[in-house]
């Protein structure tokens, strides 16, 4: 059991969270004081034996005193009156920088932790009394049990305490909570906004002074990212000692800093002994490893904070398979992606041929930064796969494989503090990975790093905090693993916006060298991590200067490869502003050798980025070592962005590409030119088409015009890959439109809208629509394409068709000479068409399937593909028995099935029958209906069901119109209901459909 108080709702004018761990206010609207009946407060005040009494002026409110047992209140104190409480907080303030000289270390602490928790859990218990507004649906409910007193007492504030008073404390602060549970009535009138400066006040008091001042901190890891962090720690006047383990070079020589010889490896019984018997107040990770092997728990156990996630937090590092799902449920942007288990190899296989988007693949595990394979090409990408799950390549890291659309774009690193509620991101940084210049040859660890990336703008930024950072935050402690430490979120910087690569759950190198050298001289490192660990991050103030800083990575020849190790390290004068942090020495006697591949990291800091990249490499050349290494053209990007802005931007700088629309216009030109026809010669180019009526031999025709799309199919086309049979789709949904009023299509105009032209994609798009084109007998005339970065998400696009056609005005349809007992005749349709695919696509979903799977009533087939069917033309059917005057009436068969289109050619008196037994229904229907438990009415109401158009004949008609329709190899056509004299449409038989 674990106490738990929760709010179900939170007004909208001002309110408050409760946070379980350590019951803290956090305020989530505007503040605002409320007026609270006096008799929920008067047992609180002595002199009141009715709880109805009233005071009088004579009789001021006294505070019985036995209620605030903690430190003496004056007698003026008015509980009703927000001064006395703000001189409440002013002397509470004094209590605890100045602790009575009689109280032990143990009962001073006891005093701090006590003081605001029983504040305001006392106006916590009085809750469902409160009779304004909102206050009765907060309904707060609180269930008992100790173990959650001493989980809060071990995860927060242990670590200022000696072991063996633990248990009296806890049971202390148990013993009062139960009294306030107990006595309802207990309440105190606090306002708003006194409670604010109430909660805030003790919690910065209690945090600076008792718990941590000459607090002992311990930091694992031996790199530069952790000499950089013992280098900002040993700043803080909050910080005594700071312990790493195993330390390097440099931090052997760090003030304040001693190096350890300690095992790392779970379940690190050495360190937590140490911890233990040297007062340690915080535990620091570096590198990703402990983390996600659950180093927290260990030192939880024993009552000492650690900066850093629990196990289950760590997985959103420890296994891509497990971030990308998260991601998913939590609308987090990111790259398109499915994962595989290595017994899923030719379901991986199948996905990368099919998927229609070049792959990154990424063993799901911690692989040592290595698990991330880019190929540039289907077979690539097979090979990649064996390698993973079949050669093991990466070990256990492989026995899941994230495939995943490659993104593409400027790539950033926003690393964040978080307490599980709070997060404050640092500006975002920019790394090299590659070893040589101009991002050539292998990946390393990295080769240098740069902060603030300029493309990371105040927008950008806006935007990662509310679209990412956030509902990560959220999401995580919503689903029951709160995330406290720093969360370092990889993005793209795509056309579509920013979308995370990864997650990290810990500080980043060399990034870390960078970022702390930007922190403001105000900013207490310390101070940070602690409120971190005890969830009270709104506490401290987080600010970073206005420079730009630099850190250039020097490497051992050979590295990333093989490299040796113990080469003197020779330093000169090193520039003011500049920190050389030490990534892998060590200390041979007095000597400074290398002990890594990644040796040093010189950063500087300048108000101009050229400023301090003039500094890093001066410095770096006072450093030198045999065979060292290092890249020149660190923050190169922001170089060149820089230069492109100063010389002017173009339109292509913005994301619209007139070249690739001039090449598109190239590739199509063959397509449209097929679709020529009497009174059009089908060439694009020019500001609009034009179509010669007076050349298809009309006597006296109406024009007709119709509009439409391809609605949601266009995800599966997307995702599967395949675009070429939506263009069919795109033609065919606007000329069946126009056949059902009889007319012939003339020409056709698209629209295609996207984020960014992809050439080839939209190529195929307009190949499929020049071939509708073809077979509905019109010419395409002319078209859009609209490039609009931002408007689209990346590799998604829209189709808009427009098609005009002609009729006779003679044989407009539908006629008015529709009577009960005409025959309603049903043409095949080839199956979905366009219509009901948000359905569709939920059902498959649901069903374990996917796009890729063997199509389940055709395994020749995928199923996506199956799906992608495009939608029957039905002109070159249809139009003949139009023009020979035998038709009445047809509707296309559309959105809304029968019982929506079908009356919407009928007389307003008239409806119809539909027969479900007289034609098959086709295998994707039953699927749908069994799979999605769709009823076979809904089904009639959302689907064609088999049938995609619908024509009304005379009943001494049926014969010969039959033998019309059936010529050649057209769809088959099947007599399906008769018109009755009673409105809508009543579906027959439908159990047929369930029964076979």
């Amino acid at each position: 059991m674990t106490t738990t108080i929760c709010v179900d709702t939170v007004p909208t004018a001002g309110g408050f969270e409760l946070d379980p761990l350590c019951f803290t206010i956090r305020f989530t609207g505007s503040a605002q004081s409320l007026a609270v009946p006096e008799h929920l407060i008067s047992p609180m005040i002595s002199g009141y034996s009715d709880p109805q009494a009233q005071p009088t002026p004579s009789r001021p409110r006294y505070v019985n005193p036995e209620f605030f047992p903690f430190f003496p209140l004056p007698s003026t104190f008015d509980p009703l009156d927000s001064v006395s409480w703000q001189t409440l907080v002013y002397q509470i303030q004094f209590h605890l920088v100045q602790p009575e000289d009689d109280l032990t270390w143990e009962e001073h602490v006891t005093e701090c932790l006590l003081v605001r928790e029983f504040f305001w859990m006392a106006f916590v218990a009085a809750f469902p009394s409160f009779p304004y507004g909102n206050w009765p649906n907060w309904n707060p409910r609180i269930s008992m049990d100790g173990d959650f007193i001493s989980y809060w007492i071990s995860d927060t504030d242990v670590g200022s305490m000696k072991p063996e008073s633990v248990g009296t404390i806890r049971e202390f602060i148990w013993e009062e909570l139960k009294v306030l549970v107990a006595n309802p009535w207990l309440s105190s009138p606090l306002h708003f906004e006194t409670v604010a400066d109430l909660d805030t006040a003790c919690r910065s008091w209690h945090s600076k002074y008792c718990s941590h001042m000459g607090a002992k901190i311990l930091v694992l890891g031996s790199g530069g990212r952790e000499h950089a962090l013992a280098w900002k720690l040993a700043q803080s006047d909050l910080v005594e000692h700071i312990y790493v383990c195993p330390g390097n070079g440099g931090t052997a020589t760090n003030p304040k800093t001693t190096n350890l010889s300690l095992s790392l490896t779970p379940p690190y019984q050495d360190l937590v002994c140490f911890a233990v018997q040297n007062e340690i107040n915080l535990v620091l990770p570096g590198p990703e490893e402990p983390l996600v092997l659950g180093v927290e728990k260990h030192f939880r156990k024993v009552g000492i904070p650690v900066f850093g996630p629990s196990e289950l937090a760590a997985r959103m590092e420890g296994s891509k398979a497990f971030s990308k799902e998260f991601m998913e449920r939590h609308n987090i942007p990111t790259a398109k992606f499915r994962t595989f288990s290595s017994a899923q190899f030719g379901d991986a296989v199948d996905y990368v041929r099919n998927c229609g988007f070049r792959v990154v693949l990424k063993a799901s595990g911690l692989a040592a930064g290595k698990g991330v394979l880019i190929p540039s090409n289907v077979d690539e990408a097979i090979e990649g796969l064996k390698q993973i799950m079949v050669a093991n390549t990466f070990g256990a890291a492989g026995d899941q494989v994230v495939i995943e659309e490659l993104l593409e774009g400027p790539e950033i690193s926003v690393l964040a503090f978080s307490d599980g509620y709070t997060i404050v991101p640092l500006p975002a940084a920019q790394d090299h990975k590659r070893i040589g210049e101009g991002d050539t040859g292998p990946n390393t660890g990295g080769m240098g790093a740069y902060a603030p990336a300029p493309v990371a703008n105040p927008v950008t930024m806006n935007r990662i905090m509310r679209e990412t950072l956030r509902p990560t935050i959220d999401g995580m402690r919503k689903e029951g693993f709160p995330f406290v430490g720093l969360l370092f979120t990889g993005f793209m910087l795509t056309d579509a916006g920013p979308k995370v690569l990864e997650y990290n759950v810990r500080f980043g190198d060399p990034e870390t060298e960078a970022l702390m050298l930007l922190l403001g001289d105000d900013v207490d490192l310390a101070a940070i991590l602690l409120a971190c660990a005890e969830r009270r991050l709104d506490s401290v103030q987080i600010s970073t200067r206005q420079a730009f800083s630099v850190s250039v990575v020097l490497v051992s020849g050979g590295y990333p490869g093989p490299y040796p190790k113990g080469k003197h390290i020779e330093i000169g004068d090193i520039p003011s502003g500049v920190v050389v942090f030490h990534c892998g020495t060590a200390l041979k006697g007095n000597l400074l050798v290398t002990s890594g591949g990644r040796v040093m990291a010189v950063t500087a800091t300048a108000p101009a980025l050229e400023d301090a990249l003039t500094l890093a490499y001066t410095a770096c050349d006072k450093i030198s070592f045999e065979g060292m290494t290092y890249r020149r053209d660190i923050a190169h990007r922001a170089l060149t962005a820089s230069k492109k802005t100063a010389q002017g931007l173009t339109y292509a700088d913005a994301g619209v590409s007139v070249d690739a629309g001039n090449a598109l216009v190239t590739v199509i030109k063959p397509y449209v030119h097929s679709t020529r026809r009497p009174g059009s010669d089908a060439e694009i180019g020019g500001f609009g088409g034009i179509f010669d009526l007076k050349a298809t031999g009309y006597d006296d025709p109406v024009l007709v015009g119709g509009t439409d799309g391809v609605g949601t199919k266009l995800h599966i086309a997307i995702e599967v890959g395949l675009h070429d049979t939506v263009g069919i789709d795109l033609v065919a949904m606007s000329v069946n439109d126009l056949l059902v009023q009889g007319a012939e299509p003339l020409f056709f105009l698209d629209y295609y809208g996207c984020s960014k032209l992809d050439v080839t994609t939209a190529a195929d798009v307009v190949k499929g629509i020049a071939q509708g084109c073809r077979e509905a007998g019109c010419a395409l005339i002319g078209g859009e394409t609209a490039e609009m970065p931002g408007m689209y998400r990346e590799g998604d696009y829209d189709l808009a068709g427009f098609a005009v056609g002609a009729v006779e005005r003679h044989l407009i349809l539908p006629r008015q000479d529709i009577v009960p007992g005409d025959v309603l005749l049903g043409i095949a349709s080839s199956g979905l068409h366009s219509n009901g695919f948000s359905l569709v696509r939920k059902i498959v979903s649901i069903s374990g399937l996917s796009y890729s799977s063997p199509c389940p009533w055709d395994e020749n087939i995928s199923l996506g593909k199956h799906l992608l069917e495009p939608t029957r033309i039905y002109i070159k059917q249809v139009l003949p028995a139009v023009k020979t005057g035998l038709l009445k009436g047809m509707s296309h068969i559309t959105g809304g099935g029968f019982i929506e289109n079908i009356p919407r050619v009928l007389p307003k008196r008239l409806g119809c029958y539909i027969d479900a037994s007289t034609w098959p229904l086709p295998p994707v229907f039953r699927f749908l209906m069994e799979h999605g438990s769709v009823e076979p009415l809904q089904m009639a109401r959302t689907f064609n069901n088999g049938i995609g158009l619908i024509a009304i004949v005379a009943k001494d008609q049926v014969e010969r119109t039959l033998d019309l329709l059936r010529q050649g190899s057209n769809a088959p056509v099947y007599v399906v209901g008769e018109v009755t004299d009673k409105s809508g449409v009543e579906m027959r038989n439908l159990e047929y459909w369930a029964t076979n």
